[in-house]
């Protein structure tokens, strides 16, 4: 059985973006890549620009760094598939975002969508507490924000898999 909502943890260069688009390719639907990240700085320029270069030239490309909610609920249908890369850009964006307090009620629209998307959905983002608690006051938050978002996230996928190495490990639903 295909999962309909998978999420994919892992740390940077963990290969969990290459697994999410081999998990899109498979699904021989459609695709529509959802980009969150912006490119402020020339070294994230340059993942950007890898991350383009892998992907095929028929998907469809949404960057959208904030309003993910919405992106999802307008382009969601049993004929697509969606990949999010990533969840934890998106959750930077808001926080580092001159409104930041409106963070809470996005999550909150994100998270009552997506049990309600029907297309098969991966979400892809960065797991960053397994190490010290960092001594930022922003820092902490963004650990804080990230646990408790992908606990949330989780609940509400059939397959949650943790990559390291490039090595996937299945924590929730049928094997990869």
């Amino acid at each position: 059985m295909t999962s309909a909502r998978t999420l994919i943890l892992g740390g940077v260069r963990s290969g969990k973006s290459r697994l999410a688009e081999r998990l899109a390719l498979e699904s021989h639907l459609p695709v529509t890549y959802i980009a969150t990240a912006t490119s402020e700085d020339e070294e994230m320029r340059a993942r950007i620009a890898a991350h383009q270069a892998r992907r095929p030239d028929h998907w469809q490309v949404i960057e959208e760094p904030l309003q993910l909610a919405s992106v999802l609920t307008q382009h969601a249908n049993e004929e697509r598939c969606l990949l999010v890369d990533c969840l934890t850009l998106w959750l930077t964006n808001w926080l580092i975002h001159p409104e930041a307090e409106r963070f809470d009620a996005e999550r909150a629209a994100f998270l009552t969508a997506l049990p309600l998307v029907t297309s098969k959905l991966i979400l892809v983002s960065n797991e960053t507490n397994m190490g010290i608690i960092p001594m930022g006051e922003l820092s902490r938050r963004y650990c804080d924000e990230a646990g408790k978002l992908h606990q949330e996230v989780a609940h509400h996928c059939d397959q949650v898999i943790l990559t390291a190495a490039g090595l996937p490990l299945v924590l929730k639903g049928g094997p990869v």
